[in-house]
């Protein structure tokens, strides 16, 4: 489309196919309509929760008709939000006046000043911020990479018993199994999606006031326990509460999803790499897609460029997660202002990292896993099998067994079969453990890697949100 060659973001131009449904919660009519939804949620907990007195108990026609405003919320509604806002200058209190417009038009109009009460912006914006957070984790971010994780596993389960070369410093080593390589990734990303999910699920955020103190509320109404009160709103809507903070929540639970999805990157970068050089080893083929060109001059290549376009956008991704983890943690004494600007750009960090997941999803799918060149290049590494006859060696206190197998291999331009086992048979070892020694090939010198994938237990399952959004949302997102 013509507007997307005109963007300046590649979030918004070449990349927007692919991510333009992530608009629902990171663009500004999202971040908009989360401040509705919160706006209105305290309203509603005000007159039916607390029973403020000047307040009523709202019945259900009017409960229904509060939160259409959100529910019903679209472009229309956000462009009336941004008109306010140029002749104000303030975004949340646009917002306020917007829900007080709305509530002109029906039977609660003379309640509309407890629209925004007791409340600073940052109350509206860290609740607002967190469901927008949480709502994209539990519904994007965890299933894609639960979809990533499951198709990995399923791939470690195929060639749990391939034997592959393994590369330490990028020289020969130990052989391992390509499932066995796969099921690290699975354990890794595992761990982290554990840990992803359990600060979505209680992210910290303040409803208190000015500076944290409930100064308003307590003036308006000393008989109310505000602070038992704020924790019972926020955790309706699915969230943590931090009793003690400035003006503004500090941000800390941000910084753990923040570092948390960029452990996340890393993992998915490393296996970027790894998959790039199995590729350039032949150790992967590449299904070519009819119509692609691989290069402007060099009509065969097939290029791994989904793992490229990964590793590209993880570096963006990261370092924008990078600077905000550490940026919002920091605001002087009670508030500045210049954690705003920087949050507005979360969007982007998360943007990036799905992009990336994307990229290695589609790379993994071109891939086929090309057995006869792995066997080719690990049958003839005899070498190999000086580890293995040293320690058997040691075992059986034979003396300087890996000085021995390190004059016999190292640096040798060719290690047979038969200078293997030639140093095997005058060693003097019990007759099974020679017996063995003169079995063993590269191939099956794998270790237990085939046992370590089947004693693997997928958790995949339990992480993302159950339908129907997040324990006790009135629709968060």
């Amino acid at each position: 489309m013509e507007h997307n060659l005109l963007a300046i973001s590649p979030i918004d131009g070449r990349y927007a196919d692919k991510v333009d449904y992530l608009s629902q919660y990171f663009s500004e009519a999202a971040l908009m309509r989360y401040r509705v939804l919160v706006e209105i949620e305290w309203f509603i907990f005000l007159f039916n929760d607390l029973k403020l007195k000047k307040t009523k108990v709202l019945k259900t026609t009017e409960l229904r008709i509060l939160r259409s405003i959100y529910e019903q919320f679209d472009v229309v509604n956000a462009e009336r939000i941004k008109e306010i806002e140029k002749d104000i200058n303030h975004d949340v209190k646009a917002v306020e006046y917007f829900i007080k417009e709305e509530l002109k038009r029906g039977p609660l109009e003379k309640y509309s000043e407890f629209i925004h009460f007791a409340c600073t912006s940052e109350d509206i914006n860290n609740i607002s911020y967190a469901c927008m957070i949480r709502d994209f984790n539990d519904r994007e971010l965890l299933p894609l990479l639960s979809g990533f994780v499951q198709e990995l596993y399923s791939m470690a389960i195929k060639y749990k018993k391939t034997a592959m070369l393994s590369r330490t410093h990028g020289q020969p080593a130990s052989p391992t199994t390509v499932g066995k390589e796969f099921v690290n990734f699975v354990s890794r990303l595992e761990k982290e999606m554990e840990i992803l999910c359990s600060y979505s699920s209680c992210l910290p955020v303040k409803m208190n006031g000015v500076v944290g103190n409930y100064n308003a509320h307590y003036i308006a109404y000393k008989n109310i326990d505000w602070v038992k009160a704020s924790k019972k709103f926020v955790q309706a809507l699915g969230l943590g509460f931090n009793k003690y903070t400035t003006q503004i929540e500090p941000h800390d639970g941000f910084a753990g999803i923040f570092d948390c999805v960029k452990r996340i990157n890393n993992i998915i970068l490393d296996f970027d790499s790894d998959m790039w050089w199995y590729i350039s080893l032949s150790y992967f083929g590449q299904k070519a897609v009819s119509g692609e060109v691989g290069s402007s001059t060099m009509p065969h290549k097939v290029n791994p460029i989904d793992f490229e376009n990964s590793e590209g956008n993880i570096g963006v991704a990261n370092s924008l997660f990078e600077y905000m983890s550490s940026k919002l943690q920091v605001s002087r004494m009670q508030r500045d202002l210049s954690d705003s600007t920087v949050q507005r750009n979360i969007g982007m960090a998360f943007t990036y990292s799905v992009l990336a997941f994307k990229s290695t999803i589609k790379g993994l799918s071109k891939c086929v896993v090309n057995k006869k060149v792995i066997q080719s290049d690990l049958k003839d590494r005899w070498e190999l099998l000086a580890e293995p006859i040293q320690v058997v060696m040691r075992k059986n206190r034979v003396k300087n067994p890996y000085e021995k197998l390190k004059e016999l291999t190292r640096g040798k331009k060719k290690i047979t079969k038969t200078t293997i086992q030639n140093f095997i048979k005058p060693l003097e070892i019990p007759a099974a453990d020679k017996k063995m020694l003169m079995s063993l090939t590269p191939e099956k010198y794998t270790g237990i890697a085939e046992k370590l994938v089947d004693s693997y237990k997928l958790k995949v399952s339990a992480y993302g949100c159950s339908p129907g959004g997040c324990a006790g949302c009135k629709g968060c997102g």
